[in-house]
């Protein structure tokens, strides 16, 4: 069995379909190694289909009036990304890039559209994947709208313990390199302000700053301080958009 071929069997989106099903999608997909900063799509590239990551971490992007990056969230191998291709065939309007040295496998959009018709239990699977998608962007929006940085960022650790926590001797460590310029790109703050915060919480005995990693050890005083339940499946949770101009031909990026 080729690389693609297991990259698909192992998603849980595609895993359920049957093996004929499985080596006709191979047989469309395109294969691309990206190296770590590089871009797999920009905004106003061709929409030509879904994007599944087979190894690496892929991070989408948008980017506010002023050219600053806002970061929307990250992909994990196994998970796809791209996915309103499937719905509306238009322009890119984020930015994907490669965090770190990732493979990542372009479904086309026909392929995808005709496995929905065989097997509907695929589109009810997408359809889940954009509204919880969609569910977590709106809450986000909520916290970055309505409250303070510090509640934000508080906000945005807890979700990510949610997605990456891990058991740690110190408490629950996110299993996610970042850098305080990449959570100030996600709650809409500057790299001073996230670095301010996180000292203060620090301090306050609710986590411990390490190098690009952040282990909560309150949690629950954490979760109480903005009124959200407490995790209860550190690293179990799910994981799951500048102007746009003319759609031109996606680049010849993969084989």
């Amino acid at each position: 069995m080729t690389e693609k071929y297991w990259s698909l069997k192992r998603c849980d989106l595609f895993g359920p379909l049957s093996d004929e099903q499985l080596h006709r999608m191979e047989s469309r997909c395109r294969m691309r190694e990206v190296p770590r900063g590089s871009p797999v799509y920009l905004p106003a590239d061709a929409a030509d289909g879904m994007l599944l990551l087979a190894a690496g971490r892929v991070k989408i992007c948008g980017f506010t009036p002023d050219g600053k990056q806002s970061i929307l969230t990250f992909i994990d191998p196994g998970e796809v990304f791209g996915e309103l291709a499937i719905l509306e065939p238009d322009a890119r309007e984020e930015y994907a890039e490669a965090v770190l040295k990732s493979t990542v496998l372009l479904i086309p959009r026909d392929q995808v559209q005709q496995m929905m018709v065989e097997y509907p239990g695929l589109s009810l699977g997408i359809t889940k994947l954009i509204g919880l998608r969609r569910k977590r962007i709106e809450r986000r929006l909520k916290y970055l709208l309505f409250h303070s940085n510090r509640d934000k960022l508080v906000h945005l650790l807890l979700e990510l313990v949610e997605q990456y926590g891990k058991e740690s001797g110190d408490g629950i460590e996110i299993a996610l390199k970042l850098s305080h310029q990449d959570l100030a790109s996600i709650i809409g703050a500057t790299r001073e302000t996230v670095t301010v915060n996180l000292g203060e919480l620090q301090a306050a005995g609710w986590i411990k700053v390490g190098r690009k990693r952040v282990t909560v050890i309150d949690l629950k005083q954490m979760a109480d301080s903005v009124s959200v339940p407490v995790p209860t499946n550190p690293g179990g949770g799910d994981r799951a958009e500048p102007q746009v101009g003319k759609a031109r031909p996606a680049p010849n990026y993969f084989r």
